[in-house]
């Protein structure tokens, strides 16, 4: 067995496994020392506070309405990058568990298939193939277990408010660059200080969002939110 896991071909999931198992540890060293390693990652990730609980009078030319269909991210409606993050629920979920269920479920999976292709045809794939085959395999379970834990963990998110009341509300920009197309990832908060992440892209043509930059949402979409930007200094909310 423990040739099998160093064979060459085996590589990647070994190194990954190896990742995972440094990680936990040095987790769970800093842990008892009184700042783990989770704490510190959440802790360099932007997070600006954007307090919607105003009054917002938008005379401009710019429908506010919902466009409400499906609920939940298109990979092939917008930047892979980007979407793939949402979609596997950065920002909800702490992103070290989400790495340790990615590196784990990668290391196991890969030494699984080539350990059945080894046993009934007696040949295994090249380590580039076997991890391509294998990470289009895992990204589904681990959008899967991300949800689960999502449900189960403490967290800032919350469903109970509804996504329509997002309309007319400011928001920020946290992971990516929005433009028309490819959403970016954004977070409000709600009139009970509850913070929301959602994706969203420009309204308008020839628009772009950068990280940290202040929108005012405008529509709902089948897969996200569209939004202008906030030019009103007035609406930035309160710390």
């Amino acid at each position: 067995m423990i040739e099998f896991i160093f064979l060459n071909q085996n590589f990647p999931f070994t190194v990954a496994l190896t990742i995972m198992l440094f990680i936990a540890l040095l987790e769970g060293v800093s842990t008892c020392l009184g700042a783990g390693v989770s704490h510190f990652i959440d802790s360099v990730i932007p997070d600006i506070d954007v307090d919607a609980d105003i009054d917002i009078d938008v005379d401009a030319d710019v429908d506010i309405d919902a466009d409400i269909d499906a609920d939940g991210p298109d990979l092939f409606h917008s930047g892979v990058l980007t979407r793939t993050l949402g979609w596997l629920r950065i920002g909800k979920v702490p992103f070290l568990i989400i790495l340790i269920i990615f590196l784990t479920s990668f290391g196991l999976t890969g030494l699984f298939i080539q350990s059945i292709l080894l046993n009934a045809l007696g040949f295994m794939l090249p380590g580039l193939i076997a991890s391509v085959i294998t990470l289009i395999v895992v990204l589904p379970v681990v959008r899967f277990l991300t949800g689960i834990i999502a449900r189960i963990i403490p967290k800032d998110e919350t469903s109970a408010v509804s996504e329509k009341s997002f309309i007319g509300r400011v928001a920020v920009i946290t992971l990516g660059k929005a433009v028309q197309g490819n959403p970016a990832q954004a977070k409000l908060k709600d009139e009970f200080g509850t913070t929301h992440y959602f994706m969203v892209e420009p309204d308008l043509p020839d628009t772009e969002f950068n990280q940290g930059e202040s929108i005012l949402i405008v529509k709902q979409t089948r897969s996200g939110f569209k939004a202008i930007r906030n030019s009103n200094p007035v609406l930035m909310g309160n710390d």
